[in-house]
């Protein structure tokens, strides 16, 4: 059974805070967005295996601790996951890039697959799936179902903000893949936005409203 981790860091829940703010402006939002994701990844690669390696320092030969040659791959959800790929890529710079469009219905709230272009050995990596925001969890659940056809195994989604209801559907829908939630809010409002939420984050992150 997958896990879900809900962050309590202090640096997490004040740069939430930040760009929560409606006077927040599209270049600091971008900034945060990104610091976010950078701290969301220090905790979800927690679990990744250190190998002994011997080095020589200025100052005398020792052992040190590096990765074990894990495969990595950072996928986002278009449009709005594109702003934590970068927080993402400073700490695990190796990593591949992968893409997922998909656009919710503003009528039925369902997710519509437009895009999906994958590193071409995405099934032998590890998968870290990012998007802001987790409403109804319609778009992250087929990410995810988008991902497992092309054969990958271990996939980790993390997100900045999520709502109850989304947390629900995402964890029955995929019980093996473990969810990263930056805050949980209260509930989706009547036009599916995650209240008290951030509006929409791909528009704040690009400027386009």
């Amino acid at each position: 059974m997958a896990k879900v981790v809900y962050m309590d860091h202090p640096l997490i829940q004040h740069k939430i805070g930040i760009i929560r703010r409606t006077d927040t402006g599209t270049k600091d939002f971008r900034q945060t967005v990104g610091e976010i994701a950078m701290l969301l990844c220090y905790e979800s690669t927690r679990h990744l295996e250190l190998d002994d390696v011997e080095i020589d320092t200025p100052v005398a030969h020792t052992t040190v601790k590096a990765l074990r040659g894990k495969k990595l791959a950072v996928v986002p959800i278009l449009r709005a996951g594109l702003g934590m790929v970068d927080g993402m890529l400073s700490m695990i710079p190796a990593a591949k890039v992968g893409h997922i469009g998909l656009y919710r219905d503003p009528k039925t709230l369902q997710p519509v697959e437009y895009f999906c272009k994958l590193p071409a050995d995405c099934a032998e990596r590890e998968v870290f799936v990012v998007d802001p925001m987790l409403a109804t969890g319609g778009s992250a659940i087929d990410a995810v179902k988008l991902l497992k056809e092309h054969g990958c195994q271990k996939i980790t989604f993390l997100c900045i903000i999520a709502a109850p209801e989304g947390v629900k559907a995402f964890t029955e829908a995929h019980p093996d893949v473990d969810l990263y939630v930056g805050a949980l809010d209260e509930h989706l409002n009547d036009h599916g936005y995650i209240v008290p939420g951030l509006g929409d984050a791909g528009d704040r992150i690009f400027g386009t409203k």
